[in-house]
């Protein structure tokens, strides 16, 4: 009897190990080895070798174990000490509204741009017009992208007169780096119908000169409105180069997955046809504004990416930009920059009831419903529309997500870990306007918790960090640097405390957006099964002076195995 169980263990013990030659013999197309691999999976935190199939991960670990994968025709990829991480998830951004940023004149200032002033502005535009006459010419259109009234000389928008100075012919529009302002030229504010007659639109305002003519500053919907005005007069054709040139950007900075987080159904459609045609080498993922059309979002929301692309849910806009002073407040602000009374909080860009009707449609349609929300007041009325949508259709797994959340209170925090709100949080603020928030929005108190992620991160809450491009390029070593530092462009530490270590922070990166999207299972770490969407660093974020974070360069992202992006 004892001799029978020797055979059948030794037959057995034979048999496993066949198995195990067997399963080790399926050959990965490409085995990464040779630099520090960051998983972003707690189990198994570091990996000396990745093995890839078939744009999925084969095998992850040892050097020894992953190379038994290797076939004939396996490439070795030697990182040559650079580091290996997943690719990055875009939390938020507006890659089609990126695309715009891509293909316009550059108005960001230092260190993304040289804008300083008003005439550095209008050099700007006249430079790009004549480097880019023949788009000009075809467009009939100069558009400039990223100036900040914040970062200008004379801390002011320029005026339609300041830009007439650059063309009077064509129209000219230029965006605000929040993309919530803008200032339209003479020719542009009369192709879009606005004059001394014209009426400020519901959650948005055309300002004025004293005596009563559009000064070409625009706030919120009104600027909306015209922006969309002129560029519809691009036609299809200028839409998809905007759609097809985002996604590119993202590319650039690490990201295998784009967001476009406010979009028509005019531009879904466009960016269907360019997913179509092979457009995309990223996954990207649209949330059509839950103010338009409402049943175009239930007939076209799906789990299933088409050619790198799907509609993930709706986006429901709040309010403002906290920088521009239209987010909206509990209180007033510190110390507006402008013509405002004492009492000023910024303003909505819908009424309370729309905002619960739009929750309330998304939570008994069971939709993923993305809120921009920045000001105390604006969050506030996001916590009791989700609340009362919850109580009434109960709590199935929505991920609904907060959109920005500058301005938050502890308390709020709180109420978002208690109804399961996903907040998508935005620390790059601290660097870009940190000393504006400190000397003018909220005053030195309150500016040390705006994008409080230590608090979230004390509460054990998951949260995505994002870039909200084309507000700021897309740059994912800038959102790095700056949820672990949080340094000022002066070089101040704004709010010590919300600080978090790297780590956490490239989970609010990868794995946590990642399941924001209800992806977790297939993105955001280094996985056996999940999708080879890669990136190489010049340097392990984990083991430099993380003040020298915004150093680190993108050399590659890998989406599904194959390179999308390499340097040089």
């Amino acid at each position: 009897m004892q001799s029978t169980i020797r055979i059948y263990s030794l037959l057995f013990a034979m048999l496993l190990v066949v198995c195990v030659r067997a399963l080790a013999t399926e050959a990965a197309d490409t085995i990464y080895l040779g630099g520090p691999i960051l998983t972003i999976n707690d189990k198994a935190p570091r990996a000396e070798a990745v093995a890839v199939a078939d744009g999925v991960i084969l095998a992850v670990g040892g050097r020894d174990s992953v190379m038994a994968y290797k076939g004939e025709s396996t490439e070795i990829f030697d990182l040559q000490g650079r580091a290996m991480l997943p690719g990055f998830v875009d939390s938020h951004g507006h890659a089609v509204m990126g695309g715009l940023q891509a293909l316009s004149a550059n108005l960001l200032a230092p260190p993304d741009g040289e804008v300083k002033n008003i005439a550095s502005l209008q050099d700007t535009l006249r430079a790009w017009i004549e480097a880019n006459s023949e788009t000009v010419q075809l467009a009939q259109l100069i558009v400039g992208f990223g100036y900040d009234q914040s970062q200008l000389k004379e801390l002011r928008h320029p005026t339609r007169d300041e830009l007439d100075a650059v063309s009077t012919e064509l129209p000219v529009i230029i965006v605000h780096q929040s993309g919530h302002f803008g200032v339209a030229n003479s020719k542009a504010l009369q192709l879009t119908g606005i004059d001394a007659d014209s009426t400020n639109p519901a959650g948005g305002i055309i300002r004025k000169d004293e005596v009563g003519k559009p000064n070409g500053v625009l706030e919120e919907n009104a600027f909306f409105k015209v922006l969309s005005g002129l560029l519809s007069g691009l036609g299809e054709q200028g839409l998809r180069a905007f759609a097809s040139a985002g996604p590119k950007l993202w590319a650039r900075f690490g990201y295998t997955t784009a967001q476009e987080g406010r979009a028509a159904p005019a531009i879904v459609e466009v960016m269907k046809k360019v997913a179509a045609e092979g457009g995309f080498k990223i996954d990207i993922v649209a949330y059509p504004d839950i103010m338009v059309d409402r049943d175009y979002i239930k007939e076209n929301v799906s789990g299933n990416y088409t050619n790198h692309m799907r509609v993930g849910g709706a986006k429901l806009t709040i309010d403002g930009s906290p920088q521009g002073f239209t987010a909206y407040r509990d209180r007033p602000y510190y110390d507006p920059v402008g013509d405002y009374e004492s009492f000023y909080k910024g303003y909505a860009a819908v009424t309370n009831e729309q905002v619960m009707d739009a929750v309330d449609w998304a939570f008994k349609n069971n939709i993923q419903v993305l809120t921009h929300a920045n000001g105390e007041a604006a969050s506030d009325l996001l916590i009791a529309a989700v609340k009362d949508a919850t109580t009434r259709y109960g709590r199935e797994d929505r991920r609904a997500v907060l959109i920005h959340g500058q301005f938050l209170r502890e308390d709020q925090v709180d109420s978002l870990k208690t109804l399961e709100i996903f907040p998508s949080i935005f620390p790059m603020h601290t660097f870009y306007w940190g000393d504006w928030h400190r000397n003018h929005t909220v005053g030195p108190v309150l500016a040390d918790d705006i994008s409080p992620t230590g608090w979230m991160l004390q509460r054990g809450m998951m949260f995505g960090t994002h870039h909200d491009a084309p507000v700021a390029f897309p740059d994912s070593m800038r959102v790095l640097d700056a949820t672990v530092t949080r340094r000022t462009r002066s070089g101040d530490i704004l709010g010590p405390a919300q600080r978090v270590d790297v780590m956490t922070a490239l989970k609010a990166m990868t794995i946590w957006p990642a399941w924001q999207h209800f992806e977790e299972d297939t993105k955001g770490s280094i996985e056996v099964g999940k999708l080879a969407d890669l990136i190489i660093l010049s340097k392990d974020p984990t083991a430099i002076d993380p003040e020298t974070l915004d150093s680190i360069k993108v050399l590659m992202t890998i989406k599904e195995g194959t390179v999308v992006f390499a340097a040089g």
